[in-house]
């Protein structure tokens, strides 16, 4: 089959660059092919494509809905059989390695590989076997935190949108807009509750950067180099995009308006003037902090500190799981005003061109859990530090409900526009830090 051979040649294929930006390609079919003898299945029941056209600026963003959105299981099943049965799954989690034997044992005749890669693999995969012709994946796995995935794959062709319009309805509209959703995450800031025996010390982000009246930081910060992490910069870009609920909320901690005091006369792009974001950005890049690349460390450090010399630390939710693991005294600090952070997405997507459309939808569909939630696709991503999305599915793992951490869905549109400049704009004070 063409997708097992052209599996052979891949790593003999270098990486090519992007396409350069330009009008979007024309939005590949989604109607499953019909025989010759028949008549031609009925157009979509949209024709709003997932994406955006750059020459027009038209928008048109999810949740996508066309005929494949109404197949049942059972259809898709059927058909799925008449296809290449061998579904190729590249994902960014080992955990989807637990799939292969229950969803072949649900779906005999059906054969699953699943790939375990890390993000930029996938993606790249995906680009090389749209370019060449040869489309080995079936169905990927990724996480777009800043737009790239939506604007820079979606526009070239290389993903297909997949809504599966039954279980949609399970799931907020908001968390439906950019991608189809396998699960929710986050990270927090942790603090040490043997010092703070009475609850988290904070309930703003000014406040993790607060000096006392002699100047001094507040707390000891502990983090990744924010930089070099997508998720934790898109979350400050988010900052900017949305000053003024900064700015209001400096006012409600201090009870007096934000002073700004960057300088943003050294940078070639526009800066926008008295945004507390930036403001937040400058201030937060000067700011004494050590940067530790793994989550546990991370935590530990928290873990160590004392009421007397206090720490925090910006680490992924499922970090949590030390308190009982390790018998580390720490605790997630919630509900952070203006909001507490941005979710993070795990998304399904189907790769255009591929052999198998029918069952690399039949996939999506079982490992996000079925018609009725219950299909145990979710059950290998079901842990502390992982949201389930759809409102019909339990979440038995985690310590507080996704509703209740004042977290916002991650508006990847605006991230996107302004996200080179946010990572400019940090790399630049950083290294200016007196």
């Amino acid at each position: 089959m063409k997708k097992k051979l052209f599996a052979l040649l891949l790593a003999a294929v270098m990486v090519l660059s992007l396409a350069s930006c330009g009008k979007k390609a024309e939005t590949p079919s989604t109607t499953p092919d019909a025989p010759a003898t028949e008549e031609p299945a009925a157009e979509p029941t949209t024709d709003l494509p997932l994406g955006y056209d750059p020459e027009t600026g038209a928008e048109a963003y999810g949740p996508y809905y066309d005929d494949w959105s109404d197949m049942t299981d059972d259809e898709l099943y059927e058909m799925a059989l008449k296809e290449d049965t061998v579904l190729n799954i590249y994902a960014t989690s080992s955990k989807m390695l637990k799939a292969e034997e229950p969803f072949e044992e649900m779906y005999p005749g059906l054969d699953l590989v699943v790939s375990d890669l890390d993000s930029d693999e996938v993606l790249s995969k995906a680009q090389i076997e749209h370019e060449t012709g040869n489309v080995t994946a079936d169905v990927l796995q990724t996480k777009d935190v800043n737009g790239s995935v939506f604007y820079e794959w979606y526009n070239q062709g290389i993903l297909e949108p997949f809504y599966p319009r039954d279980i949609c309805s399970h799931i907020e509209e908001g968390n439906l807009k950019y991608s189809y959703p396998l699960y929710a995450s986050q990270a927090f800031w942790y603090y040490n509750t043997e010092a703070f025996p009475d609850g988290q010390p904070i309930d703003s982000w000014w406040q993790i950067i607060e000096k006392d009246e002699n100047g001094n930081q507040r707390f000891h910060l502990y983090t990744k180099e924010i930089g070099q992490e997508s998720a934790y910069l898109s979350l400050f870009a988010s900052f900017i995009n949305h000053a003024d609920e900064m700015e209001a909320d400096y006012k409600r901690v201090y009870g007096k308006d934000l002073e700004y005091t960057y300088d943003a006369s050294k940078f070639n792009f526009e800066v926008p003037e008295n945004n507390a974001g930036v403001e937040y950005l400058w201030r937060f890049t000067q700011a004494e902090m050590t940067f530790i690349g793994d989550g546990d460390e991370l935590v530990l450090a928290v873990h160590n500190s004392t009421k007397d010399e206090p720490a925090l630390c910006l680490a992924s939710a499922g970090k949590i799981e030390n308190q009982e693991e390790s018998g580390y005294n720490i605790d997630w600090c919630i509900d952070l005003k203006p909001y507490n952070a941005l979710l993070n997405t795990e998304s399904l997507f189907v790769a255009a061109g591929t052999d198998s459309p029918a069952g690399a939808r039949l996939f999506i569909r079982y490992i996000t859990g079925g018609a009725d939630g219950q299909s145990g696709g979710l059950k290998p991503f079901t842990k502390v530090g992982n949201w389930p999305l759809r409102d019909d599915v339990e979440d038995k793992k985690n310590p507080a409900k996704l509703s209740e951490l004042g977290a916002r869905p991650n508006d990847i549109d605006a991230i996107y526009a302004i996200y080179p400049d946010v990572q400019d704009m940090w790399t630049y004070w950083l290294n200016q830090k007196k």
